[in-house]
């Protein structure tokens, strides 16, 4: 069910988003500085790509440095990818089939507004990021 779920996404929502977050991230490697958020970027638009079967933790790891990341990344990128999912779920709502991803897509929005801190795990293993 995760495949063919994802399959559906990849065409009606997630291909659009992962080329929204694929850009962010590209300008943000031309800004030298903001090399971070680049690389954070291209691991959400990764995971947007085939995002059924997987889920987002918080690291452990992830200090005062992320906190900081994050909000400098809601002012200059989040909140426009953040409108990007909501206009994105509207129409997957409209449609009965579509509604699963609707509401994967509104899932996304936390982590399109903090990534950093963030680690993508299995849903087989959502505790992976925690050494167990």
């Amino acid at each position: 069910m995760k495949t063919l779920l994802n399959l559906i996404w990849l065409v009606f929502a997630g291909f659009w988003l992962a080329v929204g977050y694929a850009l962010a991230g590209l300008l943000c490697f031309v800004l030298i500085v903001t090399i971070p958020f680049g690389i954070a970027s291209f691991r959400i638009a990764a995971y947007v790509l085939w995002p059924f079967g997987r889920t987002v933790v918080d690291r452990p790891t992830a200090g005062a440095l992320s906190t900081i990341g994050n909000i400098i990344w809601v002012v200059v990128a989040g909140i426009w990818l953040a409108i990007g999912h909501v206009v994105t779920a509207i129409p997957l709502f409209v449609s009965i089939i579509g509604i699963p991803m609707g509401i994967a897509n509104i899932k996304l929005i936390p982590v399109s507004l903090l990534p950093l801190g963030k680690q993508i795990v299995s849903t087989d293993r959502p505790f992976a990021g925690y050494g167990r």
